[in-house]
């Protein structure tokens, strides 16, 4: 199972250096292959609301970003359900400073850990914390 993190959609759904290697990558993929958690969706729509204050992407873009993620929600991603397990072993990867893991992101690595997926992001500190969790990740 490959578990997406959140960094990958917003480049794949939305205008960045890396949608069009993102995009080919999510086409090239085994759609049964892949999974999001509940977790994934609440930082997409947070990440999309952070580019339209911040004047990244319109009003419109938005709409169409959202609407897409959901498209593939449907149709393309296994979902994960989050548990109060994933937060307290979220918090249990947190209390491990060394890593430089943000809250979310700890979040993403018990997911994976707990469904026993590899996970795949575009942020380098998230793939590099994985590992020594004893989660597989993969930066692409």
């Amino acid at each position: 199972m490959r578990y997406l993190d959140t960094s990958l959609l917003v480049a794949a759904l939305t205008r960045e250096d890396e949608t069009e290697r993102m995009q080919e990558w999510l086409a090239a993929a085994d759609p049964n292959e892949l999974a999001i958690s509940d977790w994934v969706t609440t930082e997409f729509s947070a990440a999309l609301s952070v580019k339209l204050r911040s004047s990244r992407i319109s009003i419109d873009e938005r709409a169409d970003a959202l609407a897409a993620f959901k498209r593939y929600a449907a149709s393309s991603f296994q979902l994960l359900s989050v548990t109060s397990r994933h937060f307290l072993a979220a918090a249990r990867f947190a209390d491990q400073h060394g890593s430089g893991l943000r809250a979310g992101d700890a979040l993403h690595v018990a997911i994976a850990a707990e469904y026993g997926a590899d996970l795949y992001t575009l942020d380098a500190r998230l793939a590099e914390a994985g590992p020594a969790l004893g989660v597989r990740t993969h930066l692409l």
